[in-house]
């Protein structure tokens, strides 16, 4: 069994053969998850797991939908108000 010691900073190195089992490379970021007189190492998910209900819910929009005609007509009135200036 691979052993480590924890340094003066508290940290630890894991053993080559380790990182290289689990693909771990610099950089990678760790969870800790204490588990009774164990501790665990997990590869942390780089973005939490969310719904889409999740993300539209915070959309401040109140309105009757728009259709893609409504945004089209709107992405090219920006277009045309950014371009007006550069005459």
């Amino acid at each position: 069994m691979p052993t480590t010691v924890l340094s003066s900073k508290g940290q630890v190195i894991i053993p080559k053969p380790i990182r290289d089992a689990h693909h771990w490379k610099p950089g990678q970021r760790l969870e800790v998850v204490e588990s009774g007189e164990y501790i665990v190492l997990k590869a942390a998910e780089p973005f939490p797991e969310t719904a889409i209900a999740d993300a539209a819910g915070c959309l401040p929009y109140k309105g009757k939908p728009k259709t893609l005609a409504d945004m089209d007509e709107a992405i090219a009135k920006g277009v045309k108000e950014s371009f007006r200036d550069r005459d």
